[in-house]
């Protein structure tokens, strides 16, 4: 395979939810650009987001009702209005409280502002023509038709639906075409379009956006129900067996993710066609692709279906290089980070190896006393992504907030040595001192990319945790009351800058 590095630069890690604005959650509107024009200030070279995709069950980007959709929380209402598609009191009526993103009512609110906004949509509009004849999101329309009809999931539909009956599904998007199936293909619409100006917006100042690709599908999606030959799954579409891992640093009982798993063989035997159509389209949205979970990719781990943990589970064989070689056949070079953490072996090290791509390194889980972590910044290689942490993790500040006296003192000794071996000064009194360190220290290694979250660039404390693994609620929350302002980008550009990555 192809290998190339990345620029050396830093990035910052905000999803599109957590950006401010008066409509209960992020969206791709002005506070969006503003938030590139503060990375552009701040000598930022990667914004990296989460999964864009619209999120099902617990809300969770990682657990989409389609893989390749647009969440339609993120369409911006302001451009709705500016195309006279919402008049100002509905717009005015669609604003909800600021702070966390409350899920609950932006479901019963923002789906009703948003069909009326459909309402006033001409479907023979020619760019919304051409959408739909393309086919690209005919099945994420039928599924989201057939549940706004029937409800439940998919495997509650009756038969000839669940089974995706030819005649049976042609009949119900005729008589269901312009009620809903138009309205769930307008949402796509609408978010790409809004998406596209953005993208080019945040590239025309130098920064490439970082985006992911969730390895597994949620049970209940259009992805599962159109496409169930690519799954382990019985004779009614249910799983065989599920995704997770087994016990480690997040959990004692393990991960119980329930996600089906692959069936890889017939990936295979498909020429792999249905992952480079998903590959491919990742890269009409992001610059760069972080696979997650990439582990899976060498071995999985299968956990019974019904099973109440993962604590019992096999390790199963993954697609391996096969996939990623046909993929770039197809696609040309793949601009990849490889998301290699948790249980990993020598099989993951060596496909990451094979393949090229960079792996992630978190600062904070370098400083542990053991010389040979090899996420302790003197271990670090370029080919490597380093992070203070990801959205799964404790915020820097609110890490060292937790710590015993004793194993902060112990903490700051190692990291000033960190510090002193990447020849950056930083003085440190208090433990905030400490949490700006160590976003320096992150910065100083030699990994080509650095990213640090917003929330360590404010230095904030854990209330602004994205996601705690293994908590079924609380988790996908946080937003920023405001952009970060000069202040912010002063500090930020300063420490880019003494880094090397400007």
């Amino acid at each position: 395979m192809l290998k190339r590095r990345f620029e050396r630069g830093a990035g910052v890690l905000c999803h599109i939810s957590s950006l401010p604005n008066e409509y209960g959650i992020g969206s791709l509107g002005k506070e969006a650009y503003a938030f590139a024009d503060f990375l552009e200030k701040s000598k930022i070279k990667y914004w990296q987001i989460l999964p864009l995709v619209q999120t099902g069950y617990g809300d969770s980007p990682y657990q989409s009702v389609c893989c390749n959709s647009g969440n339609p929380y993120f369409i911006d209402l302001e451009q709705l209005r500016a195309q006279g598609l919402l008049d100002d009191e509905e717009l005015a009526n669609a604003r909800m409280p600021g702070g966390r993103v409350d899920y609950g009512a932006l479901y019963n609110a923002r789906y009703a502002t948003l069909r009326r906004a459909y309402a006033r949509f001409n479907i023979r509009e020619e760019g919304f023509v051409r959408f739909v004849e393309s086919g690209l999101f005919d099945d994420y329309a039928l599924f989201m038709s057939l549940k706004s009809v029937y409800g439940g999931t998919f495997r509650e539909l009756p038969a000839a639906y669940r089974h995706k009956e030819e005649l049976a599904i042609s009949e119900f998007r005729k008589n269901m075409y312009k009620k809903e199936y138009c309205f769930w293909l307008f949402l796509q619409y609408e978010f790409f379009i809004q998406w596209k100006k953005l993208r080019e917006y945040v590239n025309s100042k130098g920064i490439k956006l970082i985006g992911d690709i969730p390895l597994y599908m949620a049970a209940d999606s259009a992805d599962v129900w159109a496409r169930p030959d690519m799954f382990m799954l019985d004779e009614d579409i249910n799983p065989v067996k599920v995704a997770g891992v087994p016990p480690d640093y997040f959990s004692a009982t393990g991960q119980l993710w329930g996600n089906p798993l692959y069936d890889w063989q017939a990936a295979e035997r498909d020429g792999y066609s249905w992952w480079i159509e998903r590959i491919r389209r990742a890269y009409e949205l992001y610059d760069i692709v972080r696979m997650d979970h990439f582990r899976g990719f060498d071995r999985f781990y299968a956990v019974p279906a019904g099973a109440a943990t993962a604590q019992v589970g096999e390790w199963l064989p993954g697609p391996g290089l096969k996939l990623f070689e046909a993929a770039e056949r197809a696609l040309g070079h793949l601009n990849v980070i490889a998301e290699d953490l948790g249980v990993i072996d020598e099989g993951v090290v060596d496909l990451r190896d094979r393949t090229g791509f960079p792996g992630m390194k978190i600062m904070l889980f370098a400083f542990d006393g053991n010389e040979e972590n090899e996420y302790l910044p003197k271990n670090i290689k370029p080919n490597s992504v380093t992070y203070t942490g990801t959205h799964d993790n404790d915020t820097a500040f609110g890490f060292i907030e937790e710590m015993p006296k004793e194993r902060f003192a112990a903490f700051v000794k190692m990291l000033r040595a960190a510090l002193r071996q990447e020849k950056l000064s930083f003085p440190i009194v208090s433990r905030a001192d400490a949490a700006q360190a160590l976003v320096m220290c992150a910065l100083g290694t030699k990994s080509d990319i650095c990213i640090i979250p917003v929330q360590d660039v404010l230095g904030m404390d854990n209330s602004a945790r994205m996601n705690t693994p293994a908590i079924p609620g609380g988790n996908w929350q946080f937003r920023l009351k405001d952009i970060p302002g000069r202040k912010t980008a002063a500090w930020l550009r300063k420490a880019v800058k003494e880094s090397g990555r400007a």
